[in-house]
């Protein structure tokens, strides 16, 4: 009898990675800091945010990978 179970689960690279974005000092451009992760579902309906950190301003901006 076989299993076609797959029962190693394989390591997803996120779809997104997510920042916040602080402005720079007088003259100087912003920077951006990573918070976390965005991975999309299996089966292509929404996925996962998930966030190391949490923006003080609110605002999380989405960047695509690749």
């Amino acid at each position: 009898m076989t299993n076609n179970r797959n029962t190693k689960s394989e390591a997803k690279s996120p779809l997104y990675h997510a920042y916040t974005v602080r402005d720079g000092k007088e003259g100087q451009k912003g920077f951006w800091i990573r918070i976390g992760s965005f991975f999309a579902h299996d089966d292509g309906e929404g996925g996962t945010l998930l966030l190391d950190a949490l923006p003080i301003d609110g605002r999380v901006v989405p960047h695509a990978q690749g």
